[in-house]
């Protein structure tokens, strides 16, 4: 029976191949959502596994400077460092910046730390040219992606920064490029303010200068203590809220991701049920074309069952053809998305499964009109 579909397939061959190919777009650009929240989930790791810390000291009652703003003081370093079982500790900063450009301004997230301290968030696998920072101002290590080279000026504040290097791969959660700068010039960018701001703030009785704040503490400690203990004598005794290594991997992947994520499984299942209805519609029709030829067979005795058999396995062969074309279109174009798309096999194999079962759902309406056809149309002419 399989010939019979076989044969209808080839003599509406144009029309089917275009057909599976349209559907196969649609389906492409499935895997490239789903190749998009794989992205997401590596890019919300990429800064903590270059860090390797074992705690995040942040403001008492937020989630931490990836989740909500969060404010301490610079030397809470130096208390944390002499908690029994702290091994190192220092301070850090995170923002967004804006960087000038001959193509615009392009958004970074900047990570501010202490190049002279005992961690540094620069992982030299990543340096593809040039160096890490070694001076305490105006140097600044980008992202390949931002498009500036070595030894490129930045203006950024009131200063100018040297491109001193450029790494591969350093994305923040959201999919911008990671620029590292020193400590203080990050305290300057984010704490400091203007002069005329000053002046103005002094007029209203307002006298605050310190600018000796980050956005966290990062902790790393010895060997053969326990994690959850040193936690929780962080929080009885300096009164900030700690998260462990792990619940900070959870705060970004789950809790900054979840409504992403949601949108792109919204979209994703929208996608499926348009192709779906693209392929049933298509087989609607094209059973359409053939009434006459169906109700021929059905005259000369050919079962219901067999006939029903060649619309589902052309409908099938429809859903593999235009999952192969999706493929291929996704492949093709995957690299071209200025965020990280991953494609995996188990994504691909989860979206065939959905294909086949989709392919079978959408032959209904053409197995539907072939029960209902009346053998004497042919007769009839």
């Amino acid at each position: 029976m399989i010939n019979l579909a076989q044969k209808e397939i080839v003599h509406t061959f144009g029309k089917f191949i275009v057909t599976a190919m349209g559907v196969g777009m649609l389906l492409g650009i499935v895997l490239i959502m789903m190749g998009v929240y794989r992205g997401m989930m590596i890019d919300a790791q990429v800064l903590l596994n270059d860090l390797d810390v074992d705690f995040w000291i942040v403001q008492e009652n937020t989630l931490g400077p990836f989740a909500e703003s969060s404010r301490v003081h610079e030397d809470l370093k130096d208390t944390i460092r002499i908690i029994e079982g702290i091994d190192k500790s220092e301070g850090i900063t995170f923002q967004n910046l804006q960087l000038p450009s001959k193509e615009g301004a392009i958004r970074v997230f900047a990570v501010g730390f202490d190049p002279f301290g005992d961690i540094n968030p620069i992982n030299p696998e990543r340096i593809i040219q040039g160096r890490g920072i070694n001076k305490s101002h105006y140097e600044m290590v980008v992202g390949d992606k931002t498009g500036f080279k070595l030894h490129d000026i930045i203006h950024l504040g009131r200063d100018d920064y040297t491109v001193v290097g450029i790494t591969h791969g350093t994305v923040s959660s959201g999919g911008d490029p990671l620029v590292y700068i020193s400590l203080k010039d990050a305290q300057e960018l984010q704490f400091l303010y203007s002069n005329e701001r000053i002046r103005n703030d002094r007029a209203r009785g307002i006298n605050i200068l310190n600018s000796h704040i980050v956005n966290a503490v990062i902790a790393t400690k010895k060997s053969g203590y326990n994690t959850d203990k040193i936690a929780q004598n962080i929080r009885k005794f300096k009164h900030n809220s700690v998260y462990t290594k792990d619940e900070e991997k959870t705060i970004l992947t789950q809790n900054l991701i979840k409504m992403a994520s949601k949108q792109i499984g919204m979209f994703t299942v929208i996608l499926v049920i348009v192709s779906t209805i693209i392929i049933a519609l298509i087989i609607y029709t094209m059973t359409l074309e053939k009434m006459k030829e169906i109700a021929i067979m059905k005259l000369i005795g050919i079962p219901n069952s067999m006939i029903i058999k060649m619309i589902v396995q052309e409908t099938i062969i429809m859903g593999v053809l235009a999952f192969i074309s999706g493929n291929i279109f996704a492949h093709l174009i995957y690299a071209k998305f200025p965020k990280r798309v991953v494609l995996e096999i188990p994504d691909a194999g989860l979206l065939f499964i959905v294909v086949i079962f989709a392919s079978i759902l959408a032959s209904l309406v053409g197995v539907k009109k072939v029960i209902a056809a009346d053998p004497s149309e042919a007769i009839g002419g």
